[in-house]
């Protein structure tokens, strides 16, 4: 892994660029401006020292709005007293920013993750700076955007300063993932460790274990050899890739992935070879997990980090032939209908990446688009397939778009299906609970 910087006497010139531009957190904020628009590297990429010393500003700064999607840590410019000074704007909502999504001291944009770059290229939204978190740069002056690419690149590119946080723990991603030292305005150097996500295997209890687990089986069934998949991280992600070491043949392209897949790289089974896109490469965005899956990615050559906006396209999505794309749910109706960024009106997460794989992968020879979730929650005692959703509940992917719908009680085919098929298919994988109910109310309202 790159640790310091080369000194090559060929390459003075990029050294001399390079520490012309180092300066002090504090020094390095100086030119953030009261009503500035910044974006900040998303993720496990946070630059906490970085941020921290513009919060240090808050008293001399009014109006500046924040614009980032999932991070992992603490967010110090939604403490108390923050108010007026800064404003959070998030593309997806994380734990560490829900309270105040909903709470109203902090914004959120429905968005596609596709489209979110969009907003940068088109002029819909000018930013005034990037705080970004890069490795060192090697013998040639570029760093590499390392753990979380495919948002901030084309952000970084718009901005009018770029703020770096340079860190020799930070992986050297390859793909499209670099910028020139000569693009930074200002260089922070750091030796901190990159923030982590691990898989939560160990806060799941015995029997929603097993309910993730029955779920993993029915959508491996579903994945043929030589697929290419999406995969997210959390529960399902990891009961899925947990029964694929019989498969052969698989590749990946998805907007991010994490630990999981390592030992079926390791072991054979996701080699990418039988990829129509990007063959023998494992494509993505950015990754979420643990200083083991850092250390995979570093330098790594079987694996490409892109920009979002290619990533997350549905049309370069569908050139991979047999796409499987596995999205989660908070409930699903009986005609199809799937909410995933809320709770009632209570603002949960975001689209993220759901809508642009679910059609990519619908378009895609041989694809399966599938939305996976347990049959209940709370015990048994909620339906998560539901007669409609709730009140102020969002509509992600729509009843048009949904072909698979898994829960632990099986798999239901939506494609294609008319209302009364639809709600048979769905109420057979709901909680034997809460049949009875949902098939009197199919009952009651025509829909068989």
């Amino acid at each position: 892994m790159t640790t310091e910087i080369p000194r090559l006497e060929n390459y003075s010139s990029i050294i001399q660029n390079y520490r012309s531009k180092i300066v002090s957190p504090d020094e390095a904020v100086k030119c953030i401006k009261s009503n500035d628009n910044i974006i900040i590297h998303s993720n496990c990429a946070f630059p906490s020292t970085i941020v921290e010393a513009l919060v240090k500003r808050k008293d001399e700064l009014t109006g500046v709005e924040i614009f980032h999607a999932l991070t992992v840590g603490d967010l110090p410019y939604l403490h108390a007293g923050m108010e007026g000074h800064f404003k959070h704007n998030a593309y997806f909502i994380g734990k560490n920013s829900r309270e105040a999504v909903q709470n109203g001291k902090a914004g959120f944009i429905p968005i596609y993750l596709s489209e979110i770059p969009l907003l940068f290229n088109n002029g819909d939204l000018n930013l005034d700076a990037a705080l970004i978190h890069v490795s060192p740069p090697d013998e040639h002056g570029f760093c590499s955007y390392g753990v979380e690419v495919g948002l901030i690149k084309t952000g970084a590119e718009s901005a009018k300063i770029r703020i770096a946080q340079i860190n020799k723990n930070m992986p050297r991603t390859l793909g499209d993932s670099f910028i020139h030292i000569s693009k930074i305005d200002y260089l922070v150097e750091v030796d901190e460790e990159i923030k982590e996500l691990p898989q939560a295997n160990e806060d799941i209890s015995p029997d929603m274990k097993d309910v993730y687990s029955k779920i993993g089986e029915y959508i491996a069934d579903l994945i043929e050899d030589g697929s290419t998949l999406q995969l997210g991280i959390g529960a399902i992600p990891d009961a899925v890739l947990g029964n694929l070491y019989n498969k052969k043949a698989l590749g990946i392209h998805s907007e991010m992935f994490s630990d999981g897949v390592i030992d079926l790289v390791e072991k054979g089974v996701i080699t990418n070879e039988m990829k129509t896109l990007h063959p023998g490469k494992i494509i993505a965005g950015f990754v979420l997990g643990t200083r083991k899956l850092y250390d995979f990615i570093d330098n790594n050559p079987q694996i490409e980090f892109h920009r979002q906006e290619y990533v997350n396209d549905p049309y370069i999505i569908a050139k991979n032939h047999k796409m499987v794309a596995i999205n989660s749910a908070i409930e699903v109706d009986l005609t199809g209908q799937v909410c995933s960024d809320s709770i009632g009106t209570k603002l949960f997460s975001g689209f993220g990446g759901q809508v642009d794989f679910i059609r990519g992968s619908a378009r895609s020879e041989g694809g399966k688009p599938i939305i996976a979730l347990p049959s209940s929650a709370k015990n048994n005692s909620i339906s998560k397939i539901v007669p409609f959703l709730k009140q102020g509940a969002g509509v992600v992917t729509s009843r048009a778009d949904v072909h698979y719908v898994v829960t632990e009680y099986g798999v239901a085919q939506l494609f294609g299906k008319t209302i009364k098929e639809r709600v048979k298919e769905l109420i057979n994988i709901a909680h034997p609970n809460f049949r009875d109910d949902l098939m009197r109310y199919a009952h009651e309202n025509k829909y068989i």
